[in-house]
């Protein structure tokens, strides 16, 4: 069935680890993002710490249509 909420839910579409539906001004876009083959070490506070340190930078990174976003979410940035 559809959701009205938008959601992540994981699915290896297109060799991306994670899958959104993000929804803003009454659009919908499907986000992939991650890297299938790598896992995200968040645990490690030296990986996290360079992950959104390099992260930050990206342009067009900021909305949630924005695979970043979502990608610096999982990180917990």
């Amino acid at each position: 069935g559809k959701r009205a909420l938008c959601s992540s839910k994981r699915g290896v579409q297109g060799g991306k680890k994670f899958v959104v539906k993000a929804c803003e001004g009454g659009k919908e876009k499907i986000i992939r993002f991650g890297d299938a083959n790598m896992k995200i070490k968040k645990n490690i506070p030296a990986n996290k710490k360079s992950y959104c340190a390099r992260s930050a930078g990206i342009k067009g990174g900021k909305g949630k249509m924005s695979a970043n976003y979502w990608s610096r979410r999982a990180w917990g940035c």
